[in-house]
Order: structure tokens, then sequence, then C-alpha cells
């Protein structure tokens, strides 16, 4: 309860601050490019049925990278972890691959994948599909000798290791992993629904833009900033689930 209640002390902490920080700005800079914070939130709420159908979109492609990401980044992070050929063979390929700004890939994947959700998908899948194996694989590297001799000793099979050491050794680094992709992984996203779509939050905050309505532009980033807060808050409900140990 009191971990609870320090948890949204600190989220109204970060909303304060932010507020603050926005009405200095408005009131430094005096211009409609940057709108009052209340008169933002107050047009948020008036069109929030438009902004949540855009950021519905969005989250959307969101979750369904993510969960390809873990569905194919989770084993082959543990053939790395666990295989010294599946390393051999893997990393020099991750290590070449990941550094390259996956964005320059969208016109690309468009082509292959068409210019539906699929390109917009597979590209945030690039991104995180990376960082998901490498948190694996340091995971699993990072558990002492001394535990797989003990695993080996006590007879444990491979299911019981897996669920017993490996997962929890892996947990995380996984979800470490996912914080830092979902920011870029965002940041991709919002450049990709700029092109051939007219729904995301991307979309709207840059058609927005375009047509001078800086209130509207606004509203769309207070929306993406709380879907990135969503996005993250389920990421440390899980930690706080399931890595109970590490608190």
């Amino acid at each position: 309860m009191l971990k609870r209640v320090a948890r949204i002390g600190k989220t109204l902490y970060g909303v304060f601050g932010i507020l603050l920080i926005w009405m200095l700005l408005d009131l430094i800079i005096k211009s409609a490019v940057v709108p009052a914070p209340f008169e933002t939130i107050s047009y948020f709420v008036r069109h929030m049925d438009q902004v949540l159908m855009h950021l519905i979109y969005s989250f959307y492609r969101i979750v369904v990278a993510i969960s390809a990401s873990l569905l194919i980044g989770i084993p082959l992070g543990m053939v790395m972890g666990l295989l010294r050929w599946g390393d051999s063979i893997l990393s020099p390929i991750v290590y070449l691959a990941y550094p390259i700004p996956k964005i320059a890939f969208l016109p690309v994947f468009m082509i292959l994948f068409g210019l539906g959700d699929t390109s917009k998908i597979v590209l945030i899948f690039s991104i995180i599909v990376f960082q998901i194996m490498i948190g694996v694989r340091d995971g699993i590297k990072a558990i002492p000798l001394e535990v797989h001799l003990s695993s080996q000793s006590l007879g444990l099979n491979s299911w019981d290791k897996i669920r017993h050491i490996i997962f929890p050794s892996i947990l995380p680094k996984l979800l470490s992993s996912l914080r830092i992709s979902i920011g870029i992984a965002m940041s991709a996203l919002f450049l990709g629904e700029n092109y051939a779509t007219t729904y995301g939050i991307g979309y709207y905050i840059m058609n927005n833009w375009i047509m001078v309505d800086y209130l509207a532009m606004f509203a769309g980033i207070v929306g993406l900033s709380l879907m990135g807060l969503l996005i993250f808050s389920g990421i440390d409900w899980i930690e706080s689930r399931w890595c109970r140990w590490t608190k």
C-alpha cells in the first residue's frame, strides 16, 4: 500500500513539474505556438473521443510490435546466452544491424509490407527485438557459474532450470530493455505515422501542426505522453509483481 502511494506521489510530482515548466514557457514565449497548459487540457477533454481514436491505433501498433518482439527476441536471446555457437552466429548480426537507424528502412518496409499497419508494426519490431535479444543474453550470462552447478547437483531438468533460474535472471534486464526501446520505438512510430495513413497520434499531431492548430497539436502531445505513461506503468507493475527480489 505504501509503495503504491509513493508511486502515485511520484507521478503527481512529475505532472506538477511538467505543468510548472509548461506555464513558465507560456509566460515567457507569449505565443500561440505554446498554448497555456490548462487551455490545452480543456481542449483535450472536450475532444477526447477524437484524440483517443488516434491513440488506440498507435497503442495497437506498439502492443503488437512488443508482443512479436518478445515472442521472437526471448528465444533468440536464450540461444545466444545458453549456447556458445548461438552467440557466435547471432551476436555479429545483432551488432551490425542494431545500430542502424531503423527509420531508414521505412520505405523498404512500406514496399514489402504495404502502406497499412503492418509496415509500421515491422518498423517498431525492428527496434525492440534487438534490445530484447541483448537483454536476455546478458541476463543469462550474468548468472554465476555456481548457480548452474547447483542446479545440476539438484537434478533440475531443463524446464525447471528455465523456470527457477533463467527466467528470474533475465526478467529484470528484459524489462529494462523494454523501457529503453519503447521511447525509441515511439519516436519512430511518430515519424512512421506521417506516411500513408490518416490514423495514429503521430498523424494527428503533425496534421494539426500543418493546419496551424497548435492547441490540437499540444492536445495530441498530451495524449502521446499519457500513452507513454500507461506503457511504462504497465512495465513497472509487471516488475513489482514478478521481480520482487530486486526491490
